[in-house]
């Protein structure tokens, strides 16, 4: 999104959700047997069961396969992903209360994991690679917790059977249909869409099941027709079935069909202020899968895919730009009014094929495998209107000065994985598990080699140490960038000059189980990053030709930016490290308890080096805590809270004040005068030497949920009711700085004024569920 003002949108979706929702709880699936292929039998061949491999993680597991988590496993099922408060149903901000993980804003699903950028984790779906996880503009999440049997996410150091990304893997795998039953179903709706789903066992003799899902908007069904215009909206349509072929053997079939749309208009209550805004957007998805057991010691995987995300967003609107204005008395001679007008597109498409083999040695497990994309991706925009003053790097997707006026490119970057992975028992209580692999781009025609290795050590019955570490790589491409904050044009040449991005991960973690199910967790890990791709400054020759075009006489030669800008020709000149302790006591849920939940603490540091100085990157958060809880008072009410507290995100302070400049029609840039001749006045970011030189405020927000079921647990009915953010505080997701009249000036200038702004306010919600 180019422009600070589109991201107003999910707001609009937010307060248009708040009203009656009526919802229902998933079918709870038949308990499957770990390593058993769906629908298998309780008497036929199973696949051997692996050894727990080690992971930094926390998992995210469905209730079934709760009994055969280890301690380390954080129990947050897809059924408690609607339970959360605060979540909204949306997996990632149930992720986000976790230690280490923090959201990149209030209204965003996108997640920045022990100091990584969003654009460096991986969402792996079924086996399948999810370029855009996200619907509504992030706000919520392209996975239906009503389908989905568990949630890993990696927060680092994963095994070499996923690569290409610098920071963390999230994997998803969704749960086929009922085998019990001819039909069964539920329905739900949650803060921002609604579903139904229908499921049953496969007719006739055959051995197997199919599920079916429908989500989509509601709230759009009635605002719309009330404010004259179509509010954010989404659809999606999702289906597998799954077919035992033979015992040990499995054919699924997976599809999805995701439409997004926006046609959005205002009128402001200024005199020149409207706009309309477009959006479309489709991801789509088929996927094939053989599950195959061979023999008595090798099991098969093999998903063949095909995904396509295509998205656009197109803008033309005029409204006052409140951080540039003179020092008129008057609002309406002082202001001016802000031009924005562009047109963007992105697509992804890609055809994969993926092959996983699992190999019991006998006391040994040997995993390997390989992937391959043949990946088409684009990108093209054009700019018409003005640039965002408030993008302080050149390269900034909100519309910095240094992207292009017009771009269309596409690159073919077809990409190939190999791997091989070794877990066996060293001695008593040690188990390693080492690994490699071997990843080619097609983008720079370049392959890199990236060793791991992984230790567990019980020191005995509740006690383990644990280490891993590991070279993650990652390739340049457009599909990466859906998810990142700046763009680089990766056409022709300019991909094929950068070499890999590069991680060096290490993690040490001690794990106690404390009884009653409760156990503790400390870990602290390092991160060391280089060759990282960020927009290269502006040479000599470029920041001459562009300063030569600003007309402005003497006494205002402070106010042109003579400063060099980021631009988007890419080049791997960063690096840096990101460090810090994590800290984890949980309560796992259990028949019976009444209280459940975690409280975890983290400390973190991340920098990066850049344009010749150490800056904190952007989600540098020294300090986290966060509190979960569910409280149970009886068979029918439960009361969930979560409370957050984290200090503030480094960002980019305005130094002051300079004139605006206008361009004539030759192409200069000359001094900006109101209608009675005074100068009209920007803000002023400074140059690269200012970026996150100051920080946000400290974060605190508390989300409250209270269930009843008026039959208890097992009961088809539950009320609720669910706030966010309780105590309606204003937090700060961004500093907006705008401009007032100072009638006390010397220099006839406009004064500075800050305010707090993109955080949700007080938001309750209420609704019901209900399963048949």
């Amino acid at each position: 999104m180019p422009f600070r003002r589109i991201p107003t949108l999910p707001m609009l979706v937010l307060l248009a959700a708040v009203c009656p929702a009526f919802a229902a709880p998933p079918q709870a699936p038949a308990a499957p047997v770990p390593g058993q292929a769906a629908g298998a039998g309780k008497d036929e061949p199973q696949p051997p069961v692996p050894q727990k491999r080690f992971r930094e993680d926390v998992e995210v597991v469905g209730e079934d396969a709760l009994a055969a988590q280890e301690a380390a496993d954080l129990p947050v099922r897809p059924v408690e992903v609607m339970a959360v408060a605060g979540a909204a149903d949306n997996v990632f901000r149930a992720l986000q209360t976790l230690p280490g993980v923090a959201a990149t804003t209030e209204f965003d699903s996108r997640l920045s994991v022990r100091g990584g950028s969003p654009d460096e984790n991986l969402t792996v779906m079924d086996g399948v690679e999810i370029h855009n996880p996200y619907r509504l503009f992030g706000l919520t999440s392209a996975f239906n917790p009503e389908t989905v049997r568990s949630f890993d996410l990696y927060a680092g150091a994963f095994s070499a059977a996923h690569g290409d990304r610098l920071s963390s893997l999230l994997v998803v795998e969704n749960r086929p249909g009922t085998s019990s039953r001819a039909f069964a179903g539920s329905s739900a709706v949650s803060l921002t869409d609604a579903n139904v789903l229908i499921e049953g066992k496969l007719p006739g003799a055959a051995k197997g099941s199919w599920i079916l899902t429908a989500r989509r908007t509601y709230y759009d069904l009635v605002a719309n027709s009330l404010v004259g215009t179509q509010l954010p909206a989404f659809g999606d349509l999702q289906g597998r079935v799954d077919w035992q072929l033979e015992p040990g053997t499995t054919l699924s079939f997976f599809g999805l069909l995701s439409r997004e749309s926006t046609d959005a208009s205002f009128q402001g209550d200024r005199a020149g202020e409207q706009g309309a805004f477009v959006t479309q957007a489709r991801n789509d998805l088929a996927a094939l899968s053989l599950k195959a057991l061979l023999g008595t010691r090798v099991v098969s995987r093999t998903v063949a895919s095909w995904y396509e995300n295509a998205d656009s967003i197109g803008a033309d609107a005029r409204f006052r730009a409140e951080s540039r204005r003179s020092n008129a008395p008057s609002d309406e001679i002082g202001f001016r009014l802000a031009d924005i007008a562009f047109t963007r597109e992105l697509g992804v498409r890609d055809l994969a094929l993926r092959q996983e083999l699992s190999l019991d040695l006998g006391g040994q497990l040997l995993d390997t495998g390989f992937e391959l994309h043949g990946l088409r991706t684009s990108t093209a925009w054009l700019i018409q209107g003005d640039r965002n003053p408030s993008a302080a790097n050149g390269s900034s997707v909100q519309g910095g000065a240094g992207l292009p006026d017009a771009l269309d490119s596409a690159v073919d970057g077809p990409r190939a994985g190999l791997w091989l992975q070794d877990r066996f028992t060293a001695a008593p209580g040690l188990a390693l598990e080492a690994g490699l692999r071997l990843d080619w781009s097609g983008v720079n025609r370049r392959a890199t080699l990236s060793p791991r290795l992984a230790a567990t050590w019980r020191l005995g019955a509740r006690t383990r140490l644990r280490a891993a570490g590991g070279l993650f790589t990652q390739s340049p491409g457009y599909e990466k960038l859906i998810q990142s904050d700046y763009f680089v044009d990766l056409s022709g040449a300019l991909g094929r000059s950068l070499r890999d991005e590069r991680a060096t991960h290490a993690v040490l973690g001690l794990e106690h189980d404390l009884g009653a199910g409760v156990s503790a967790r400390v870990e602290g890990y390092w991160k060391g990053f280089r060759d990282l791709i960020v927009g290269r400054l502006e040479s000599e020759a470029e920041r001459l030709a562009r300063v030569a075009r600003y007309d402005f006489p003497a006494e205002l030669a402070t106010s042109v930016p003579t400063a060099a800008i980021v631009t988007s020709f890419p080049v791997n000149g960063a690096g840096g490290n990101s460090w810090g302790v994590d800290a984890l006591l949980q309560r796992k849920p259990a028949a019976g308890a009444r209280l459940t939940g975690w409280a975890s603490y983290s400390y973190g540091v991340a920098r990066r080096d850049e344009y010749g100085r150490t800056v904190p990157l952007e989600y540098d958060r020294r300090h986290a805590a966060t509190l979960v809880g569910s409280c149970r008072f009886g068979p029918r009410w439960d009361l969930a809270a979560t409370l957050r507290a984290f200090s503030g995100f480094p960002r980019t302070p305005v130094v002051g004040l300079r004139v605006a400049a206008d361009e004539t029609s030759d192409g200069r840039f000359v001094p900006a005068l109101d209608a009675e001749g005074r100068y009209v006045y920007e803000t002023d970011l400074g140059g690269i030497a200012n970026l996150s030189t100051a920080r946000l405020p400290a974060f605190f927000r508390l989300d409250l949920r209270l269930s009843w079921r008026p039959r208890g647990v097992a009961g088809r009915w539950q009320l609720y009711l669910d706030v966010i953010n309780a105590t309606n505080r204003k937090n700060a997701g961004q500093i907006d700085t705008t401009l007032a009249y100072d009638p006390a000036s010397p220099l006839d200038q406009p004064g500075l004024v800050e305010k707090r702004a993109a955080s949700i306010p007080f938001l309750p919600s209420f609704g019901v569920r209900f399963r048949f």
